[in-house]
């Protein structure tokens, strides 16, 4: 490309723009007085699906172990004495795949779920910008809520539900699913599209909490880091580092949510009346500390989760706005 039609004064390097183009046609455009573009939600939604997909892959085991020892009930009694243990007796018992199982149920949909994330924030972000192109903290955080609770909706929640049953159907003595596929078209089959979306609630509550959450810290520290100037690059280290303060805020702020939406759609879900009753039977036979089991494979999880999320997410829209 001829430098001629190279603008000079992008934010991101190699954004190109043909002579006579509107610059907002994937990566979008400065607004006026040359500040940060903004990010098409359609290039956020091909970068998140794809930032998505990568990091399952590599952070599901603490996932698998994070949700055995939230649906491994005191009462029962538990059948894991901690996180070491789950990862032991599951190796024993099933392999080291065992530690995958359910990957499919999630893979299927971390794709479209961060696609959905990060298209529905570059949306809701694109709109409530100010004059000079700055998100503001707490405009992120109701980005970031109404984000979470999208992806809650329309792919998380049944996403969820089919994930926790098959890891729940593990640890049961005669296991009746035998794949992602064999397992939903048993679910349906027995419960409806509505088996689908246990504990709707409390995902939406969940989700909501953590993209706000998320987001927040992490326009925040961004903002924190880039001052006065709006095109100032930032290392995909420090992006990482950003991502994972981001990552444990949520897990401490919203663990609470997560184990209640994890018993809501659970195998022995037909016990709680709905979300509000499943927190009262928490606390009422495990007591408070109940909410936070689970914490430490989750906290591993998440962090690693954000900050490789938002790292590839960076990145792809980099090279995606070169084209």
């Amino acid at each position: 490309m001829p430098p001629a039609t190279r603008s000079s004064c992008s934010a991101r390097p190699g954004w190109a723009v043909a002579p006579g183009a509107e610059r907002r046609r994937w990566a979008a455009a400065a607004p006026a007085g040359g500040s940060k573009p903004t990010t098409h939600p359609v290039t956020a939604i091909l970068a998140g699906g794809l930032a998505g997909g990568i990091e399952i892959c590599i952070t599901f085991p603490t996932e698998y172990v994070k949700t055995q020892l939230q649906l491994d009930e005191r009462a029962n009694p538990p059948r894991y004495k901690g996180m070491v243990d789950c990862v032991r007796v599951t190796v024993r018992d099933h392999g080291v795949k065992g530690l995958y199982r359910g990957l499919s149920s999630l893979l299927y949909g971390s794709i479209p779920k961060s696609a959905v994330r990060f298209g529905m924030f570059e949306f809701l972000h694109n709109q409530m910008i100010d004059e000079k192109g700055v998100l503001t903290k707490w405009r992120s955080f109701l980005c970031g809520l109404g984000a979470g609770m999208a992806e809650a909706v329309v792919v998380v929640c049944p996403m969820e539900t089919i994930k926790v049953k098959f890891i729940h159907d593990q640890s049961s003595h005669n296991p009746k699913y035998h794949g992602f596929f064999h397992g939903l078209r048993e679910i349906i089959r027995e419960q409806g599209i509505r088996g689908t979306y246990q504990g709707l609630t409390a995902t939406i509550l969940k989700q909501g909490s953590n993209q706000a959450i998320r987001f927040f810290v992490m326009t925040t520290l961004r903002n924190w880091y880039k001052g006065d100037d709006l095109n100032k690059q930032i290392n995909p280290f420090i992006t990482a580092t950003f991502g994972v303060t981001a990552g444990a805020a949520s897990v401490f702020g919203n663990t609470p949510l997560d184990v209640v939406k994890t018993r809501m759609q659970g195998l022995e879900s037909s016990k709680y009346r709905n979300t509000l009753d499943c927190a009262y039977q928490i606390v009422k036979n495990e007591g408070l500390l109940a909410f936070y089991k689970g914490t430490v494979p989750r906290l591993a999880r998440v962090c690693l989760d954000v900050a490789i999320v938002f790292v590839i997410y960076e990145e792809v829209v980099k090279l995606l706005n070169k084209f």
